[in-house]
């Protein structure tokens, strides 16, 4: 069984910071591809940070320079540091993982999900 269970969420001001962790069980952040994505009520599931095997990193522009996504093997857990936080980051945030090592940050991609941790960016 495959667990992924994120935490680091919470309410800051405009220009704060934030750091989502997620831990994984029962599969390895060091294989196929992991991502965060975030979702607010009535849009679809986007993708802000995506990683592979390989240890490429990819950012849609609208986190590009203020998110940083790294991995800890050893610990086996994903983290998200968002950094220069605007209100319109405000979303459920989600880590996710599949198999596949090529990019994609289309959550229909993505096999395993967590139950996500609340990020609320206050102006």
């Amino acid at each position: 069984e495959k667990y992924l269970v994120e935490s680091g969420g919470g309410s800051v001001q405009a220009g704060g910071s934030l750091r989502l962790s997620c831990e994984v069980s029962g599969y390895s952040v060091s294989s196929g591809s992991m991502a965060w994505f975030r979702q607010t009520p009535g849009k679809e599931r986007e993708g802000v940070a995506y990683i592979n095997s390989y240890d490429k990193i990819r950012y849609p522009d609208s986190v590009k320079g203020r998110f940083t996504l790294s991995k800890d093997n050893d610990k086996n857990i994903l983290y998200l540091q968002m950094d220069t936080l605007k209100p319109e980051d405000t979303a459920m945030y989600y880590c996710a993982a599949r198999r596949s090592e090529y990019y994609s940050l289309s959550s229909s991609d993505y096999h395993y999900w967590g139950q996500g941790t609340q990020v609320t960016v206050s102006s």
